[in-house]
């Protein structure tokens, strides 16, 4: 990433529009029949622990993580996570995932979640979850589960469904 200077904010509501359509450019419509976002559809993100990318003042990608549990542990799933066509691969991706779980991990949290590539993921400190020892709220590949633990052995005799933790208050929007 040394040919790009890229500035990482936290998401503010005014970002929203911006995310939307980025979000709509890299997945397309069919997002919305993935099973992180039926759990998206029920709790809002964490506007202090999701990120934007900037180069100047255009927006290149995005992170997002909202509170969930596994069963009856507090996590975060982390996601969507996108980036602009043109700066694929030049190291955008990876600095909003360091960003997202330094923050995480500052506040407090031991477990994130994510539906992902394990190859791409497992560079940050993400593995598989044994298959059947969480479950999503609807069809999900189970090599696609990941759990990065923040801290040693946070993961650790957990299981149980993945819902939405509505402890925490809606974000603003």
């Amino acid at each position: 990433m040394s040919d790009l200077s890229v500035t990482i904010l936290a998401e503010t509501i005014n970002d929203a529009q911006a995310i939307e359509r980025l979000h709509e450019r890299t997945f397309g419509p069919g997002r919305y029949a993935l099973s992180a976002y039926r759990l998206r559809e029920h709790v809002d993100h964490l506007l202090d622990l999701s990120f934007t990318a900037r180069i100047g003042t255009l927006m290149v990608g995005s992170v997002r993580q909202l509170p969930i549990c596994v069963g009856n542990t507090p996590a975060l799933l982390l996601g969507p996570l996108t980036v602009e066509p043109p700066f694929r691969d030049r190291g955008v991706g990876r600095v909003l995932l360091d960003r997202a779980l330094k923050d995480a991990k500052a506040r407090g949290h031991g477990l994130v979640l994510l539906v992902g590539d394990e190859a791409y993921y497992s560079r940050v400190g993400f593995k598989r979850i044994p298959k059947g020892r969480a479950t999503m709220p609807g069809p999900v590949d189970p090599a696609r589960l990941l759990v990065c633990e923040l801290t040693d052995g946070a993961f650790e005799g957990i299981s149980g469904a993945i819902r939405p933790d509505w402890t925490f208050a809606p974000s603003p929007r």
